[in-house]
């Protein structure tokens, strides 16, 4: 039962009303799935509350969050807030001006909300805070004046050299919170990348269609450059050996955009026909969808992506769920799962407005990494452990050829008919 269901054991004070808040679901929902509580709940009774995948506990490689009686940790948070130069300017001339400012503002303001979580919940921390200010221009004096090896972590800085930098003074384990285009440089075996690259992506498409993909036709829309490319020579490689698939097209661009012909010259009628798009060309992409909504009744086809570029997020959500738009991510969250709406709850009181993406971020990184920590191990023993689910993301940390650990945590996401979205895997 434990492997299919969410279980709630009944504890002195537990009532249907206080359940069904906590977890988000109706009393008629809770019968249905235990017949005994029409007798009412009973102190020390096992209950089932939802299917396992609504809560994201899918094997024994979950990691289990654990706290350590009496646990302490010391940890440093190091942001680019910039407070000197800052400070002589309104609220509105900050955020309008530095688009850095709402990123760093808001991940903090996240990561508040993890730490006052944690220590509610017994955890003693010392956190201390640093202001970076402009890339490396301070770094080095905090270091200077600091004794940063007393940490257990280290959560920042935000640019990659200085994380760099940072790794090579000291053996603390740093973590980088954000996405870069350089973070493949990082290679000290002290840092932590949170955010999976753009490789592992890739690979996590790749790997979802050998896998579920068996028969039909598919289609590749790339726009000729390097990267377009080499997407597309993965792909052909990996189901090139694929007897049950019908054919292989490859499509690029005419005079900058994609005609209905060209797809109706490779689509298959009454067969299974997967689009691949391997561009984010604002042009390209928003033709080919237009393209691939009009065809004939008798012809359809899903459309997959490696990642949700802004390209994506210009075409109207009617007709990305139309194709049943799947695409990589490394964010999934459901408003009205528990955990969302605890975190929205707590935010939206602390701080008079619901959580941004950065916010969100901010809370899953500091929570996971010093939930983690609290139960007495080793960081890197805890990745070992197992992957774990936060408010929207996931980390399933592994140990690149680089030294650095990596996140590779990602979900495969669907539209769709009625424009929501479900986690496929």
């Amino acid at each position: 039962m434990e492997k299919e269901f969410k279980i709630h054991e009944v504890k002195k004070g537990d009532t249907f009303f206080s359940l069904t808040r906590f977890y988000n679901v109706t009393r008629e929902e809770l019968a249905f799935l235990n017949p005994e509580l029409l007798e009412g709940l009973k102190l020390g009774q096992l209950i089932k509350i939802m299917p396992i995948e609504a809560v994201f506990e899918e094997d024994d490689f979950l990691y289990k969050d654990e706290i350590e009686a009496g646990i302490s940790i010391k940890a440093a948070i190091m942001l680019p807030f910039r407070a000197s130069e800052l400070d002589t300017l309104s609220g509105p001339e900050i955020f309008e001006n530095s688009p850095l400012a709402n990123y760093v503002s808001d991940f903090y303001l996240g990561a508040e909300i993890a730490i006052d979580s944690l220590r509610k919940q017994g955890i003693a921390l010392n956190i201390d805070v640093f202001d970076t200010g402009k890339n490396s221009t301070k770094i080095a004096a905090i270091i200077a004046t600091n004794s940063l090896e007393e940490n257990d972590v280290i959560i920042g800085p935000m640019y990659s050299e200085e994380v760099q930098f940072l790794a090579e003074k000291i053996n603390t384990p740093i973590v980088f919170p954000v996405s870069s285009k350089k973070q493949s440089k990082l290679t000290a075996i002290n840092i932590v990348k949170t955010a999976p690259s753009k490789k592992l992506f890739r690979e996590k498409l790749l790997a979802y269609i050998e896998e579920n993909f068996s028969d039909g036709n598919i289609i590749l829309v790339g726009d000729a450059t390097p990267e377009s490319n080499d997407n597309n020579s993965s792909i052909k490689n990996i189901l090139a050996i694929r007897d049950s698939i019908d054919s292989l097209s490859v499509i690029i661009p005419e005079n900058g955009y994609i005609k209905k012909e060209k797809f109706t010259a490779v689509l298959k009628p009454n067969m299974k026909n997967l689009v691949v798009m391997t561009t984010s060309n604002n042009i390209i992409v928003a033709s080919a969808i237009n393209s691939l909504i009009s065809l004939p009744e008798e012809t359809t086809a899903t459309v997959f992506t490696f990642d949700k570029t802004s390209a994506f997020n210009k075409i109207d959500n009617e007709k990305l769920a139309q194709l049943g738009f799947t695409y990589v991510s490394d964010e999934y969250v459901r408003d009205d799962a528990p955990k969302a709406r605890d975190f929205n709850r707590k935010y939206l009181a602390k701080n008079g407005a619901l959580p941004s993406f950065y916010a969100t971020k901010g809370f899953d990184i500091t929570y996971d990494i010093l939930m983690r920590l609290a139960g007495g191990k080793d960081l890197k023993a805890t990745f070992d452990a197992g992957y774990s689910y936060r408010v929207e993301s996931k980390f399933e940390y592994s140990y690149g050829v680089d030294k650095a650990t990596q996140n590779k945590g990602l979900f495969m996401v669907q539209y769709n008919a009625d424009l929501t979205l479900t986690r496929i895997k």
